[in-house]
């Protein structure tokens, strides 16, 4: 689905990571923050037989992405295993 701002080049955020833990939640932003890295936070409803978890999903520009990917790694395995990275377009229904 393209909207009409799709050529200026704005609403091309790209969902990068899926948060189950707030003191996680609150390490990654602030390695975002330090890497100026712009980024918003969604909250999805909680499903009542879901599988996972999901407390938030990062989301971050496009042209960004990348680098927020290596911020968010560089952290350790110690805390990436409470993110999971899906990296998927999106859905802004704005219009």
């Amino acid at each position: 689905m393209h909207t009409i701002y799709t050529g200026l080049k704005v609403n091309n955020e790209i969902e990068i990571c899926e948060i189950a833990d707030m003191g996680t939640k609150q390490q990654v932003e602030k390695i975002l923050l330090q890497n100026r890295i712009s980024y918003f936070i969604k909250w999805p409803k909680s499903k009542l037989f879901a599988r996972r978890r999901v407390l938030c999903i990062l989301c971050v520009n496009e042209n960004s992405c990348e680098a927020a990917e290596v911020a968010i790694k560089s952290l350790g395995e110690e805390v990436t295993d409470g993110v999971r990275f899906i990296m998927r377009k999106s859905d802004n229904s704005f219009l």
